[in-house]
């Protein structure tokens, strides 16, 4: 064990880590491209983008000198009656890219933030449009939309936040079936308050994957009940699956929109809830008790909404959305053409950049197998992989190298030989 993983251990507590069994954590100390330099010197693939966030791979210099620019220019200002080019420039920017109809940003600090922003804003316009019993939000079988209790609410209990389920609001779940999601919204009735969802690929349910008719039915039936539609793109937004927005597959325009991660290249902790401006009306008044209140001390940071802006330049010059795809592609007909007829495994999928399969084993999901012999065969391998469950996956960053590809598949059908 490494000095810096000792002191580690005694001072510090890690995400969605069992500090009774985990292993010491890896030390990372520099990051460039796709890969990370780790204490021993060894390089490993970034196979995940550092929990998805990582778009354009580590170090990127136009992000880093967009970020020193704007550090000597304005670090931060509150941003309740304040305002500041970055956050200006960034908000149109976005509504410029975002599907049409949504118009109005509100800047918070990650993706649950960004969805509780959202729930607020859904239920809040509901009570000013003399709605008040509109509370109930229906979302899909193995959601995931964050951490806090809002965003925990919403997701799906298992196994993440059983421990709080007391504390949860009520909210009616649905299979991605368009049948099925009609009868909880004609069973709710003037109750339903919105519909939300993780457009095209569920992350932390284990990469599952549905079409492109499903949201195009969720927004009919959103429409038909005059309830929102909230697409949660803070993991598939900025091209993941192959479209700057999953929404843009179906052609849809969402009532809410969640978007973090990706924003700022996954340089920086930023996030965007985009709303419709219908939506931003409900809450104009004469009557301050009226506002949306909600708010955090880093709301718009100026170097954030810098960096965002940077990352927002360099995908849209180099057509980012198809660069994942194309990787994603590579990895899809590696695994295809190599992986081991007798391999256990089971539904390979992909969409976008994003690629999947689950290993076959007597249970699924998240608690399903010990994941610390398949994340640590993967990095025998030079690639960081971080299995969800008994789900292998990749979504490596933009500028993965087609050998990089090929070693992140070698890592996942090792992976599936080891499991079997």
């Amino acid at each position: 064990m490494s000095d810096l993983s000792r002191r580690d251990k005694q001072i510090l507590w890690h995400p969605y880590t069992q500090h009774g069994i985990e292993d010491a954590p890896l030390v990372v100390r520099s990051g460039h491209g796709s890969q990370l330099t780790l204490d021993d010197g060894r390089k490993v693939i970034d196979a995940i983008s550092s929990w998805w966030t990582s778009l354009h791979g580590h170090g990127r210099p136009e992000i880093v000198a967009a970020m020193r620019a704007q550090c000597e220019t304005l670090d931060h200002v509150l941003f309740a009656g304040a305002t500041h080019e970055p956050a200006v420039e960034l908000a149109e920017r976005l509504v410029a890219l975002a599907p049409k109809g949504l118009a109005r940003v509100f800047f918070s600090d990650d993706g649950s933030t960004a969805v509780e922003v959202a729930l607020k804003i859904a239920l809040q316009s509901h009570a000013q449009r003399g709605q008040p019993g509109r509370k109930v939000f229906v979302a899909l079988n193995g959601g995931y939309h964050g951490d806090t209790f809002g965003a925990m609410a919403v997701g799906d209990p298992d196994p993440f936040f059983r421990a709080f389920e007391s504390l949860l609001f009520h909210v009616e779940r649905s299979p991605v079936d368009a049948d099925e999601l009609s009868k909880r919204l004609a069973q709710l009735g003037p109750r339903a308050a919105g519909v939300i969802l993780e457009p095209l690929v569920q992350g932390a349910g284990g990469m599952l994957m549905h079409d492109a008719e499903f949201l195009q039915a969720a927004r009919k039936l959103c429409d038909a009940h005059a309830i929102p539609l909230i697409a949660d793109e803070v993991m598939t937004g900025f091209g993941r699956t192959g479209r700057l927005f999953a929404c843009e597959h179906a052609g849809i325009t969402p009532d809410l929109m969640c978007l973090a991660k990706g924003l700022t290249g996954g340089v920086y902790p930023l996030s965007a809830t985009l709303a419709t401006e219908s939506l931003f009306e409900t809450f104009l008044a004469r009557d301050r008790s009226k506002a949306l209140f909600h708010g955090h001390s880093f709301t718009a940071n100026p170097i954030g909404c810098a960096v965002a802006l940077a990352s927002l330049a360099i995908m849209l010059r180099e057509d980012v959305p198809a660069k994942l795809a194309r990787i994603g592609g590579i990895i899809e007909r590696e695994l295809r053409t190599r992986m081991p007829k007798n391999a256990a495994i089971r539904d390979l999928r992909r969409t976008g950049g994003i690629v999947a399969f689950d290993l076959e084993q007597s249970a699924s999901g998240y608690l399903a197998l010990d994941p610390r012999p398949l994340r640590a065969k993967a990095l025998e391998l030079g690639v960081l992989l971080r299995p969800l469950g008994n789900v292998v996956y990749a979504m490596p960053p933009a500028c993965t190298s087609d050998a990089e590809c090929v070693a992140i598949a070698d890592a996942m059908i090792a992976l599936a030989t080891l499991a079997r």
